[in-house]
């Protein structure tokens, strides 16, 4: 059998690979929890109905279908996808489960996500994304704008203190501000002069801002939209306004339009960046050319990216939606946001630039005497792993010269010799302590794999 080829977009991890993702997981299910967010897990798959009601993403979705349907199935093949994010399955849950929940909902998904775009770096098919969001009945306070990013930024810190990642900065903006800044420009509002355009076809393109520059985007809405070189002008000065504080609203103040909801979403803004840097100072600022295309977010939106690595792209984002989830008598606004773990960790892994320093959870190899005493090698390893100490026992009772060279390979630090009152051995410095199963600790540096991030 020739060996198989592996599919593009579809990453796996070697071990060492693995235990960097697991540590980070842990992290985010830590921190999550430590802020009171309850774990769910949606089904993979939804109607096309479902994934396709807010956005224009169809292009993106794996359709499933049964190889064999029957031809009384064969009317609804296209009828279910794979989830392309976690918040449109986490509205329908909402949904369907409202009368079980209790409001304001706090929940975090880990989960695998599946989109069928050009895999390139950083950019996967099937990713692994972690999500948290707060849900509302009828209505939700401002104040969870800040604390959801707030939660997120905590994660991230910890993932660069405890395992070397680098720093995360958090760039924000409020679609309000900017959807009352274009019709402030009679972009979209009625007897304006710019009525007929959408205000989120602008907001599409201002999207493009970092990948093209101003002055394609200025072409984009002048030549696409119809906007005339002065308004378009006065959307890309807007887009290119940030700031680690509040100056911003001076800044926008300047470029001379007005409208209600411009004041609206300048205020919200201004909450937010005070408040976050109040708590997390220097790791959020506000970027007024972050839009976040998706047509669901009505107010406060994040990218993060990592700092020194900005090429990446963003890893982490979301923003306020008002509408998402809704029986037409009862909304449900929230706040969300997610990490995309597999865009975060993918480049690195595969660069090798961060890795575990071995590649098994082991911390001792317990070395078998001989095939006969395999049974007191065994009541070593359950005497340590009743005290949480990772160990294996020696596949083979073979000199012991060999055993110690097997555990050299795998990465395991110390062999065990003997019964429960046996010796054990530091393979890298050689020494060799008596030692009791029953008390016995290796260095607490020892007990788990490190993750070691390239300086």
């Amino acid at each position: 059998m020739a060996r198989p080829k592996p599919l593009s977009g579809f990453p796996e991890f070697l071990p060492a690979g693995r235990m960097v993702e697991t540590a980070v997981l842990d992290i985010l299910r830590e921190t999550f929890e430590l802020h009171g967010f309850a774990s769910i897990e949606t089904r993979a798959v939804e109607t096309m109905d479902t994934l396709t009601r807010k956005g224009e993403i169809t292009k993106e979705v794996y359709v499933v279908r049964r190889l064999h349907a029957d031809e009384t199935e064969q009317g609804k093949a296209d009828d279910l996808g794979l989830h392309f994010d976690l918040t449109v399955p986490f509205a329908r849950y909402v949904m369907e489960n409202a009368g079980h929940l209790a409001f304001p909902f706090r929940r975090y998904q880990i989960q695998k996500v599946w989109r069928g775009e050009r895999p390139q770096e950083g950019r996967y098919r099937e990713f692994l994304q972690a999500d948290i969001d707060i849900v509302g009945q009828d209505a939700l306070p401002e104040h969870f704008d800040v604390e959801a990013p707030l939660v997120m930024l905590a994660a991230l810190e910890r993932m660069h203190v405890e395992l070397g990642l680098p720093q995360a900065l958090m760039h924000v903006n409020n679609r309000k501000l900017a959807e009352g800044f274009y019709r402030g420009l009679g972009i979209g509002e009625s007897g304006g002069e710019f009525e007929q355009v959408n205000t989120l076809d602008v907001l599409q393109r201002v999207d493009k801002f970092d990948k093209i520059g101003g002055e394609a985007v200025v072409e984009l809405l002048t030549g696409e939209l119809g906007l005339s070189a002065e308004a378009a002008g006065k959307c890309v000065s807007l887009a290119g306004i940030c700031t680690p504080d509040d100056s911003f609203v001076d800044q926008v103040r300047a470029l001379g339009v007005e409208h209600e909801m411009l004041d609206e979403g300048l205020e919200l803004l201004r909450r937010v960046v005070l408040a976050a840097n109040r708590r997390v100072p220097g790791r959020m600022v506000a970027d007024l050319k972050i839009a976040r295309g998706l047509d669901y977010y009505t107010g406060t939106v994040y990218e993060t990216e990592l700092v020194g690595h900005e090429k990446l792209g963003s890893i982490s984002s979301g923003g306020r939606y008002d509408s998402l989830a809704s029986d037409g008598k009862v909304t449900f606004p929230g706040v969300g946001i997610s990490l995309g773990v597999t865009r975060l960790l993918g480049p690195m892994i595969s660069k090798g630039r961060i890795a575990a320093d071995r590649s098994v959870p082991s911390a001792v190899l317990v070395a078998v005497d001989d095939e006969e005493t395999r049974d007191v090698a065994e009541e070593v390893a359950q005497a340590l792993r009743g005290r949480r100490i990772p160990c294996e026992v020696a596949p083979k009772a073979d000199k012991f010269g060999k055993q110690i060279k097997h555990a050299d390979r795998r990465g395991i630090p110390h062999v065990w010799f003997g019964g429960l009152n046996g010796q054990v051995k530091d393979i890298r410095s050689g020494d060799q302590q008596d030692a009791d199963a029953s008390t016995w600790m290796p260095p607490a540096e020892d007990l788990r794999p490190r993750i070691t991030m390239e300086a």
